[in-house]
């Protein structure tokens, strides 16, 4: 497949609205029910009569959960196809929310957090690969930007709409809402036409392991990918950095919310126009903010003494954070081949899945030895040099993306 040129990214007038229900709706009703369930998991561990440490180690398990699943969700996307996978992820999702509302012990509660990571990661590889075929390549950056702007609306608007319901019944009634949301998520799934048909027959007819397939695009994942880790890596550091510095400076969990909200409508308000921004002018000046930006927030952390200034340092990671919606499913689509397109996405989501577990296990472990603030200032500085390589990369991806005849991962590749 050749990639046509940027300047006919408009061509037979495509609009973003033509695939709104079909590709945003089930995103956001998802991702609204993840939002309100989620951050109350450690507090069904705790009615459970779990540890503080246990009750933070189940929450964390739905993470493993999306770690693990990364490279056989690509493998049975690349059998089933999107639209059966995201069906199956909606269902399976809603039946895991159902498991964790009901849970009598700690054990179903972990496996049932488990199965929702799992679902969670069929269910983001599976719709990266219908906006591939959905959308025309000159809005690629517009149409995944706004896939991940959806999300953060969606994480947004699920707990203010869940709170009357959690205040009436509690944490675990949390987990019924996201049962409701997964179903309707179901609902709109089904209108998702199957668009990727052609791409599987020719992959089954040239049959290729995932081994083989990311041997194949090794050099884009060691690039690209490492680029894609950092990001992620920033990105999980950010949530953790936060809350910790708020309670070092001894602010309320209030104050904590006033500032992740705060930096979420922020983020909610940057994303169209970055995705936008990726189209016409490249990758390149989305990609080098959005690590900066990461970077400069963390190293200012530190500094801030009392509400006003953690805030501000916060809204600085924010704009880096909505700058770079949907920036690592983009540039994972830019390099993914037509075909074995899935087993090469499961591969690039494992990489950054690697890069959100491991930025909070760094400063754990940073901390330990020489404080949160050390820990604050060297992941801030990693940002930086992440920024450093993101510009050779990705700015070499947005060279290829422009250069004519073969398609970007072959000439990625060389």
């Amino acid at each position: 497949m050749t990639h046509p040129p940027p300047q006919v990214e408009e061509a037979g007038g495509f609009r973003l609205r033509s695939v709104a229900l079909p590709a945003y709706g089930p995103t956001v009703v998802e991702a609204m029910g993840y939002g309100a369930s989620i951050p109350l998991l450690a507090l069904v561990a705790r009615d459970l009569g779990a540890s503080v440490a246990l009750a933070a180690f189940i929450g964390s398990v739905l993470g493993l959960g999306q770690l693990v699943t990364s490279l056989p969700a690509g493998a049975v996307i690349a059998r089933v196809g999107e639209r059966r996978a995201m069906v199956a992820a909606s269902g399976v999702g809603a039946a895991a929310a159902v498991l964790t509302w009901a849970a009598p012990n700690l054990l179903i509660l972990a496996v049932a957090s488990v199965a929702t990571g799992m679902t969670w990661t069929v269910f983001l590889l599976a719709r990266q690969g219908f906006m591939i075929d959905a959308v025309p390549w000159g809005m690629r950056g517009r149409a995944l930007s706004t896939l991940g702007g959806t999300h953060r609306i969606g994480m947004f608007l699920g707990p203010v709409l869940a709170a009357p319901l959690i205040a009436a019944h509690g944490a675990r009634s949390a987990f019924l809402f996201a049962a409701a949301m997964s179903g309707l998520a179901l609902l709109l799934v089904l209108r998702v036409p199957d668009l990727g048909g052609a791409a599987r027959a020719e992959a089954r007819a040239d049959p290729a392991s995932m081994r083989q397939v990311l041997h194949a695009h090794r050099r884009a994942l060691l690039t690209l990918g490492v680029g894609a880790l950092g990001i992620s890596a920033l990105r999980g550091v950010r949530l953790t950095i936060i809350p910790l510095w708020a309670d070092h400076l001894g602010l309320s969990p209030a104050n904590v919310a006033l500032i992740v909200g705060l930096g979420a409508l922020l983020e909610i308000l940057v994303f169209y126009p970055a995705g936008a921004l990726m189209d016409r002018a490249g990758r390149v000046w989305v990609a080098v903010p959005t690590a900066l930006l990461l970077g400069i927030g963390l190293l200012l952390i530190p500094s801030t003494g009392s509400l006003r200034a953690l805030l501000l340092a916060s809204l600085v990671m924010a704009l880096g954070n909505g700058l770079g919606s949907g920036i690592v499913m983009t540039l994972g689509a830019d390099t993914a081949p037509r075909v074995h397109r899935a087993k090469y996405l499961g591969g690039w989501r494992l990489v950054a899945d690697l890069g959100a577990t491991g930025g909070p296990l760094l400063v754990s472990g940073v901390t330990l030895v020489a404080g949160l603030a050390t820990a604050s200032v060297v992941v801030g500085a990693g940002g930086v040099l992440v920024a450093g390589w993101l510009a050779q990369w990705v700015g070499a991806l947005d060279r290829a993306r422009r250069g004519p005849g073969r398609p970007v991962d072959e000439r990625m590749r060389e």
